[in-house]
């Protein structure tokens, strides 16, 4: 096929010697299946932010170190740099957040650099080496949605052990091959200790493959994942080879109906005196 127009750079500098064809078209970037040498592999060309139809991006910025000072201020400051400087950092936080998971045994696509806004990494594939598919697109048995959502409950905790969430989980973000899952696509992945949304990104991320394994093995619909992982990030007790029951008991405190009300009156009589103190000022 013809050469796209963001991949023409990689050819000219030898990182790219033939592009294949496109995979998909997504929300984000566009990926493409490329020819490097002897290995096939594939680019993901990041869209421009007025073409990405990803919302709530600053969501998922919160909380994003920029160790240059004046590149932060200039993002701080929305210039052209400072929007520049913003897309890069969007496009090489799915780089660093592969590295970062790989090293922290959580199955993902191996990366091989970002160029200009294009991300070349492994493709992933079967056994007859075709593309995998998609989670969306695959049947299982209750044995085999069981044992997948068990290894994904591993890949989330091990990857808030490394300190992220992966903001985006579904299972349109989850390829299989023959070992099983494989989590893609990690451009919005936050910083679980600086991003407020840290919380519900990962809830939202735990739910979403619960509800779809619940598809095959409903046990797991009612199951307490997020919260017991939650609940052991906050606690320090979680590490990477917690073992997860999915239960998980809320403790609900009953309010002290009269001791708030005490509380409510004494800064009442407070605000009095000191009323009548002020009063007592003026008139001396």
């Amino acid at each position: 096929m013809k050469t796209p127009k963001r991949i023409q750079p990689l050819v000219d500098e030898g990182l790219v010697d033939e592009v294949i064809s496109q995979l998909m078209s997504g929300k984000e970037a566009t990926v493409y299946v490329v020819r490097c040498g002897e290995d096939i592999r594939c680019a993901k060309v990041y869209k421009e932010a007025s073409q990405r139809s990803f919302k709530q991006a600053v969501q998922y910025q919160e909380g994003r170190k920029v160790r240059n000072s004046r590149r932060a201020r200039a993002m701080e400051k929305g210039s052209k740099f400072g929007r520049d400087q913003q897309e890069e950092a969007w496009q090489n936080a799915e780089v660093d957040a592969l590295y970062r998971l790989a090293h922290a045994g959580v199955r993902v696509p191996q990366p091989y650099g970002c160029f200009d806004g294009v991300l070349l990494m492994e493709l992933v594939t079967d056994d007859e080496g075709n593309v995998a598919p998609r989670l969306n697109d695959v049947s299982m048995s209750a044995d085999t949605a069981r044992r997948h959502h068990a290894l994904v409950m591993g890949y989330v905790t091990r990857m808030l052990c490394a300190g992220l969430v992966h903001g985006d989980l579904s299972e349109f973000n989850v390829l299989v091959d023959s070992a099983g899952p494989v989590i893609i696509d990690l451009p919005q992945a936050v910083d679980a200790a600086a991003n407020n949304h840290a919380k519900w990104m990962l809830a939202r991320d735990v739910d979403n493959m619960s509800q779809y394994y619940g598809r095959y093995a409903p046990e797991l619909l009612t199951t307490q994942y997020a919260k017991e992982i939650w609940a052991l990030y906050e606690a320090g007790e979680l590490k990477p080879d917690t073992r997860l029951t999915g239960e998980f008991e809320e403790v609900l405190l009953e309010a002290d109906v009269n001791s708030v009300l005490e509380e409510i009156q004494a800064a009442f009589e407070e605000a009095q005196e000191r009323k009548l103190r002020l009063q007592e000022v003026e008139l001396e």
